[in-house]
């Protein structure tokens, strides 16, 4: 006997009335369920297969059916499946919109070196509140897990997780829907003690692996490095003030290893967008005491935003500099807006 795609409709209503009520399942309820518009008579003849296949059972006489060892194990198996399936698809969306995204950035750098012959630096969008949208365990290999949490603008933070044993399809499915039931829409400083309390409490001897996934959430939400673009470091050398050996090296340590200035950058307020200049000494960054920085804010949507920094000689053409900025603020403006 085949299990066709009527069969499994009415096992899955089955099975989804039985774990919201826990009271056997009868044929009437099923006709009222499903969007199959089949009589009663014909859901009984279905039923009849299902348990014929050992797929349901029927606890007592003249009562409806529940679902078997064997219905709840092709069930959590589709169910597995489809967050598969679901998770793939929502990869290949973000790697196509992440490559297109550094495609952008890293154009948009080597356009305002050209246009200011300055050197430039880009970031890559960053979300200023981590909210959770979604969280994935997959078992790697018996002694390993992979956490996946994607956060408010599609971003994706990766983390491996020993574990002393490999765990069954049904806890893994457990874990995941506690998961996400508990965790999404909250941002870290809602995961309270009283939050990670009733989780540890609900999955009982699985509370240490519990703890274990909310330090690796945390330290997602807490700690996020920034990718950086830079262009036309070499222009530095146009300029005979910045042209000393000793300063060009400082300078161009600085514009490689990115971090100081992504820091200055993004000192300013994660909503400022705003156009900010350090002339010599009131930068913090030793290495551009004798330059001018420019930076910019550029957003993608709500909270969703990335930083532009131009450094050059302090007698830079601010004039130019500012506006080559605010044009190219709107153009990503409009580029992003387009692809939403």
């Amino acid at each position: 006997m085949e299990l066709d795609e009527r069969k499994m409709t009415i096992l899955r209503a089955i099975i989804q009335n039985y774990l919201e009520t826990g009271e056997p399942v009868g044929s009437r309820t099923i006709s009222k369920y499903t969007d199959l518009n089949l009589s009663s008579a014909t859901i009984r003849n279905e039923m009849s297969d299902l348990e014929e296949m050992g797929y349901i059972i029927q606890p007592h006489t003249s009562a409806g059916r529940i679902p078997s060892d064997k219905g709840y194990r092709l069930y959590v198996d589709m169910l597995m499946a489809d967050k598969q399936n679901e998770m793939e698809s929502l990869k290949l969306q973000l790697n196509a919109k992440s490559e297109r995204l550094d495609s952008i950035l890293k154009e948009a750098a080597k356009v305002i070196a050209v246009n200011t012959n300055y050197a430039s630096m880009i970031t890559a969008p960053r979300y200023h509140r981590h909210r959770i949208k979604f969280l994935q365990l997959t078992q790697v290999d018996p002694d390993s897990l992979l956490t996946v949490v994607i956060l408010e603008g599609n971003i994706v933070k990766n983390n491996l997780i020993h574990v002393d044993e490999e765990l069954s399809k049904e806890t893994m499915l457990k874990l995941n829907l506690m998961l996400n039931t508990f965790l999404q829409g909250l941002d870290l400083a809602e995961i309270n003690a009283s939050v990670m309390q009733k989780m540890r409490n609900e999955a009982g001897v699985y509370s240490a692996l519990i703890s274990d996934i909310l330090d690796v959430i945390a330290t997602s939400l807490e700690s996020e490095e920034v990718e950086a673009y830079t262009s036309g470091s070499t222009n530095i050398f146009k300029y005979p003030e910045l042209n000393d050996s000793a300063k060009a090296s400082t300078l161009l340590s600085a514009l490689e290893e990115k971090k100081e200035l992504t820091d200055l950058m993004y000192q300013e307020g994660d909503s400022d967008r705003g156009i900010q200049v350090y002339i010599g000494d009131e930068s913090p960054i030793e290495a551009t005491k004798d330059c001018s920085v420019v930076t910019a804010t550029y957003h993608i949507e709500e909270g969703v935003y990335g930083k532009i920094g131009i450094i050059g000689p302090r007698r830079m053409d601010y004039e130019k500099v500012v506006g080559t900025l605010r044009n190219l603020m709107e153009e990503l403006d409009s580029i992003f807006r387009k692809d939403k």
